[in-house]
C-alpha cells in the first residue's frame, strides 16, 4: 500500500503527464500544418518523371482579379513558409519557386507587375522591382527574382539589365531574364525563386532571407500559394 507521500507524489506525476500530452496537441494543432509538405512529391515527379510535367504545370494566365501575374510558367514548386529540404522549420521558404522544363537559360522570367528594377552590381542572378502595393495603398513593395543564371555563373538576365541598373521602370510582363541552375550551397535544380519583400523605412528593402520580411504571395496571385494550406498543383485560381 502506497503512502500519503508516495499517492502525492503519483498523483502530481499523473498531472504532469495529463498537461504535457494537453500541451503537445495545442502545440500539434499550431503548428502540425508546418510538417506536412506535399511539395517535397510534386518536386520529385517534376524532374524524375518528365511525362507528368504538362498536368502539374501553371501557364502564366493571370487569375481572375489577381493584380499580379506569375513570373514565369512551369511547377510552382516549394511554397511560402514551406520547410520542404534544404529548408526546415525554423529558416522556411520566403518565397516560391517556379521549375521550368527547359534548360538553363530557356524558361523565360518576366516582371509580375508594374515597378522600378534594380540590379545591384555584385547580382548575378538576381533582380528586384519596387511596386506600390496594389492591395495596400501606400505601401512599398518589392518583388524579387533570383537563381537566373547558369550553375557556373554565366547571367541569364537580359542585356536591358546591366548589373548597377537602379530604378528602371518595367511594365508588367517584361522580360527579365530565363531561368537557371545558380544557387551556390543550396543546389535545386532549374528554377526561378521569386519572393515579395517589404520595403524598410529608408525606403529600400529588408533582408529577403529572413521570412518576417516577406509577404504570403496568395492574395497578390488568387492561388493559395502557403504551405499551411497544403495545395494541389497545378495550383487553382481562388473560387475556380
Amino acid at each position: 500500500m502506497l503512502s500519503p507521500f508516495r499517492r502525492r507524489a503519483l498523483l502530481v506525476i499523473l498531472a504532469l503527464l495529463a498537461l504535457s500530452g494537453i500541451i503537445a496537441v495545442v502545440v500539434f494543432n499550431l503548428v502540425g500544418s508546418r510538417f506536412a509538405s506535399l511539395s517535397a512529391d510534386y518536386i520529385r515527379r517534376w524532374f524524375n518523371t518528365p511525362a507528368e510535367r504538362p498536368a502539374l504545370t501553371n501557364t502564366r494566365v493571370a487569375c481572375p482579379g489577381a493584380p499580379f501575374v506569375l513570373p514565369s510558367a512551369g511547377l510552382v514548386g516549394l511554397l511560402w513558409d514551406d520547410p520542404t529540404r534544404p529548408y526546415n522549420l525554423l529558416n522556411p521558404h520566403t518565397g516560391i519557386d517556379i521549375f521550368g522544363a527547359g534548360q538553363p537559360g530557356e524558361d523565360a522570367v518576366y516582371a509580375a507587375y508594374d515597378g522600378y528594377l534594380t540590379r545591384l552590381p555584385d547580382w548575378v542572378s538576381t533582380v528586384i522591382i519596387r511596386h506600390d502595393d496594389p492591395l495596400q495603398p501606400a505601401r512599398t513593395i518589392w518583388t524579387y527574382y533570383a537563381h537566373m543564371a547558369s550553375a557556373t555563373g554565366a547571367s541569364f538576365i537580359v542585356a536591358d539589365f546591366p548589373p548597377d541598373t537602379r530604378e528602371q521602370f518595367v511594365a508588367q510582363g517584361t522580360l527579365l531574364g530565363y531561368q537557371g541552375e545558380y544557387s551556390p550551397g543550396q543546389p535545386i535544380g532549374l528554377h526561378l525563386h521569386f519572393s515579395i519583400v517589404l520595403g524598410d523605412p529608408d525606403g529600400g528593402f529588408l533582408n529577403e532571407a529572413r521570412i518576417a520580411n516577406t509577404l504570403d504571395p496568395s492574395p497578390y496571385f488568387r492561388m493559395s500559394m502557403n504551405n499551411d494550406a497544403s495545395p494541389v498543383r497545378p495550383l487553382r485560381c481562388w473560387g475556380f
